[in-house]
């Protein structure tokens, strides 16, 4: 009976797991960062990141800073520390003097 029970339940953090990953546009921030300077629209895609910096006072409100020169801003605490990875929404992109300003919905 705990052989069935832990399958069970194996199979369901499995097809979790799954499930989260085939839902992501952009699988980390270097493939998402080339997709903008390419020219592509990314609003409404999702991608994972990795926080770099977090920035809580920047101009744009706080700032969580990844790749080359993006720069994931929001009016509200996004309650991440550095090497945290996350997933979001993409809402707005801005370019503003060479980086990317990416307003964003947490997933």
């Amino acid at each position: 009976m705990k052989k069935i029970i832990s399958f069970f339940l194996c199979s369901i953090l499995l097809i979790t797991c799954v499930s989260c990953t085939q839902n992501l546009d952009y699988e980390n921030e270097t493939v998402f960062e080339t997709a903008l300077n390419q020219g592509e629209d990314v609003t409404g895609k999702t991608v994972q990141i990795t926080v770099n910096e977090l920035e809580p006072q920047s101009a744009f409100g706080y700032n969580i800073q990844t790749g080359e020169h993006l720069n994931f801003c929001s009016s509200k605490h996004p309650k991440v520390q550095k090497g945290d990875v996350i997933i979001v929404k993409v809402k707005e992109v801005n370019s503003f003097l060479g980086s990317y300003i990416i307003y964003y919905e947490m997933k």
